[in-house]
């Protein structure tokens, strides 16, 4: 490959080899950078088109398929081509859950230095129609012209507008999402009067709830809830705010194990199935403890049940409606704390059983000296990023052996992987 081919807009016929984190292909151009291309799957022979060229690296986009490979799919979504979501849908199921198998083991081996074999992937039972909450994204243009979908392939900006294509929602929010275009009015004037607005739906026991954001406060939900009748309860954080307010109906209580109480933006597993299965293995994983942190508890998912078996538990959440939530009904022997992790975790301990399942970010970079500075006889790490729960353990590795890693595919058709990691002291900090 010559220097000019090896520039923005230049065209390459490669051939496809992997696939990486994010759901891109892995190609390598003909001078030995490494090439990303959406859409791609491991064997494919394409050309594709340059964009992003970097000295060891490049992003490009798919041109044209000129083999396919074995194990690709046709992608079901009608959008696939156009939408940023569902980076693999068009690689066989099978094949998405080894993959992601090995997008655990590989951030394991290069951020945190452990050699571990590709965990075994627990498959969703629905690989289509699993997710209980989906967010959309507004968007109003001029004359009165409304776009509301979601982020586009390789251009985040823009928005692609969805009627009822996206085959990733349970079905009840697919037909919520249905009448809330046919009922927000022209111009979405029963919404917010904000230019962009982002809009979730959530199933909340028999019914569906809206979680609107953006916008100034003060806006009176009294027309859509008459227009979209299918909307059991309605949220709203205006701009800038950081709390969720109810303007129509009540709070639900999520179905399963305890009876969770949620509040509108609080989390819970997208994947209402799969996530008790990854539920009961935490709680398996923790039955012997009889002092328990459960550090990001949220509504209590973890620390209810384990309060009800018996242990003192203690949860850490920042969001004070969620911290409600947990308490509402809960065993005496819970006891919640309002804030942030680094700032509560220390006062919290020592413990037998320390959970954690922080955000996608991973742990603030102080909590680990706080945790090796009690070493509760076992952590059990929950997480939705691998890269980061490779770097925290691997700052953690003087102090805890890990012992186990399972995953589960939380999110079918996405590159997205949920890992639980348990870990047992090793007494050996350094």
């Amino acid at each position: 490959m010559s220097d000019a081919l090896a520039t923005r807009d230049a065209l390459a016929d490669v051939r496809v080899r992997a696939i990486a984190s994010n759901g891109s292909g892995v190609a390598d151009l003909a001078d030995g950078r490494v090439v990303f291309i959406p859409r791609t799957a491991p064997g494919d022979r394409a050309r594709v088109r340059l964009g992003k060229v970097k000295r060891k690296w490049a992003q490009a986009s798919l041109v044209e398929l000129l083999e396919h490979a074995p194990g690709r799919v046709d992608a079901p979504c009608p959008l696939f081509d156009t939408c940023g979501g569902c980076t693999i849908q068009h690689l066989a199921y099978e094949d998405q859950l080894e993959w992601k198998g090995l997008f655990i083991s590989d951030a394991l081996r290069r951020i945190g230095g452990l050699e571990v074999d590709p965990p075994k992937v627990q498959a969703s039972p629905q690989v289509v129609g699993y997710r209980n909450r989906v967010s959309y994204s507004l968007r109003r243009l001029h004359g009165g012209r409304v776009i509301a979908g979601f982020h586009a392939l390789g251009r985040p900006a823009h928005v692609i507008d969805v009627a009822g294509e996206c085959l990733l929602p349970e079905a009840s929010l697919r037909t919520a999402w249905t009448a809330l275009r046919e009922g927000w009015g022209r111009g979405a004037r029963y919404l917010p009067a904000a230019g962009r607005l982002r809009l979730t739906l959530r199933s909340a026991g028999e019914g569906v709830a809206l979680v609107v954001d953006g916008g100034a406060p003060g806006w009176n939900a009294t027309d859509l809830a008459e227009s979209v009748p299918t909307l059991t309860a309605i949220w709203h954080r205006p701009s800038g705010a950081t709390k969720v307010t109810l303007l129509r109906g009540s709070e639900h209580v999520a179905p399963g194990g305890d009876a969770l109480r949620w509040v509108g933006d609080s989390f819970l597993q997208v994947n209402t199935a799969l996530g008790e299965v990854l539920r009961d293995f935490v709680l398996e994983r923790a039955q012997a403890a009889d002092r328990v942190v459960d550090a990001f508890c949220g509504v209590g998912a973890f620390a209810r049940e384990l309060a009800r078996r018996g242990a003192a538990v203690t949860g850490i959440e920042v969001d004070p409606a969620a911290c409600a939530a947990a308490k509402h009904g809960a065993p005496d022997s819970l006891d919640v704390v309002q804030g942030r992790v680094e700032q509560r975790l220390e006062e919290a301990l020592p413990t037998d059983l320390l959970i954690l399942n922080p955000p996608r970010a991973g742990l603030h970079e102080s909590v680990p000296d706080v945790i090796r500075a009690s070493a509760p006889e076992r952590l059990i790490y929950v997480s939705c990023d691998p890269a980061t729960l490779a770097r925290d353990l691997a700052r953690l590795s003087n102090t805890y052996t890990l012992a186990e890693v399972q995953a589960f595919d939380l999110f079918p058709q996405t590159s997205h992987v949920e890992t639980v990691a348990v870990l047992d002291r090793s007494g050996e900090d350094s």
